[in-house]
């Protein structure tokens, strides 16, 4: 069972902590929000030169509208006693290209009550090459880039790779720090992105990317990268924004 976090833990040093980690942004807020801690890391990424820039301050005076909107839903759900885990996202920061990450939330208790929320988002690391299931990982890996829009069956990508399909998950997992399902959306994700620089109908990239209808292209979009298709146009339009680099075999699909 899990230990809830006790907001009288000295919260200082677990951000001074975390300033010595760039690949992750550490973050605690109060019950309404608000920033009262943040790592280094935070502070770079929002182009912001002082912490003091970010404390006190919520999502909403931060990050773009879409942007802050999307955190700021997170966080109620989080105060609200429903922790986020490993939830694969897109985060988009004014100072550097797009990045995937995987994020954690907690609420913080005092006495027994919500006072604020602790988060950590960790960058999305490169796949561990060494690892004994590389090899067999890899070739399941270039036949979801080369069929991502149609619909794969983790069964059948088991048998591919020549492996039951809880070995499959576990070796997964440890190679690309994702399942194959949040591969597969991460695939669909950012050709969505690429295509949405572009001149061709939401509902038309949707259904290139493998989903089933506009709806659920939205819904997914949203999601992951905490706006709407058509906001995220808007956003590139307006900001001149980069999607995430995709692995070398999925930029060909698009040259």
């Amino acid at each position: 069972m899990t230990t809830p976090l006790d907001a009288r833990h000295s919260s200082s040093d677990v951000q001074d902590l975390f300033d010595a980690l760039p690949d992750t942004v550490f973050f605690i807020k109060d019950r309404q929000g608000r920033y009262t801690h943040c790592n280094l890391t935070l502070v770079q990424r929002l182009g912001r030169k002082k912490r003091g820039e970010v404390i006190g301050r919520s999502p909403l005076e931060v990050f773009p509208a879409p942007l802050g909107n999307r955190y700021l839903l997170q966080d109620q759900q989080v105060l609200g006693g429903d922790p986020i885990a490993d939830r694969l996202e897109v985060h988009l920061y004014p100072n550097r290209r797009p990045g995937w990450c995987l994020t954690l939330k907690r609420p913080m208790y005092t006495d027994g009550a919500i006072t604020g929320l602790m988060g950590v988002s960790r960058d999305l690391g490169r796949p561990n090459s060494r690892h004994s299931a590389f090899a067999q990982l890899d070739k399941v890996v270039a036949h979801m880039q080369l069929h991502f829009e149609t619909n794969l069956r983790t069964p059948q990508l088991a048998e591919r790779a020549g492996m039951s399909l809880a070995q499959l998950e576990r070796h997964f997992r440890h190679v690309f720090q994702l399942t194959p399902q949040q591969y597969m959306i991460k695939l669909r994700i950012e050709m969505a992105m690429r295509l949405l620089r572009g001149e061709g109908s939401i509902a038309g990239i949707g259904q290139r990317c493998g989903f089933s209808d506009q709806s659920a292209f939205a819904r997914q979009f949203k999601a992951t990268v905490g706006m709407t298709p058509s906001e995220y146009r808007a956003l590139d339009e307006r900001f001149g924004m980069t999607e995430p680099a995709p692995d070398s075999r999925m930029a060909e699909l698009t040259d």
